[in-house]
């Protein structure tokens, strides 16, 4: 994700299922990532086949610790009052 691509990704991505600008596998990837994160949410093996369609087993395995890193960071920095350094803006999610 380079350049103005990667931007406009970024502001659509409250808007990942919906958005013409992701692909197949990036919103398997964003599924993913979201029932890993909201509690209450799991990956079922639906989700799981699309992703073995998509991604080989070293990218899956890589996707899930990149998502859980970013899970233990949000877990780790919100009780310590870790503040974001503004290199990264996302757009707030939508009800």
């Amino acid at each position: 994700m380079q350049g103005e691509d990667g931007e406009a990704k970024m502001a659509a991505v409250a808007d990942w299922r919906t958005s013409d600008l992701f692909s197949p596998a990036e919103r398997a990837a964003l599924d993913y990532a979201e029932r890993m994160t909201i509690t209450g949410q799991r990956v079922d093996d639906a989700l799981f086949d699309r992703l073995r369609a998509l991604f080989d087993e070293a990218q899956i395995v890589e996707l899930t610790a990149a998502v859980a890193l970013e899970n233990f960071r949000s877990k780790f920095n919100v009780p310590l009052q870790v503040e974001a350094q503004g290199f990264c803006i996302v757009p707030q999610r939508r009800p």
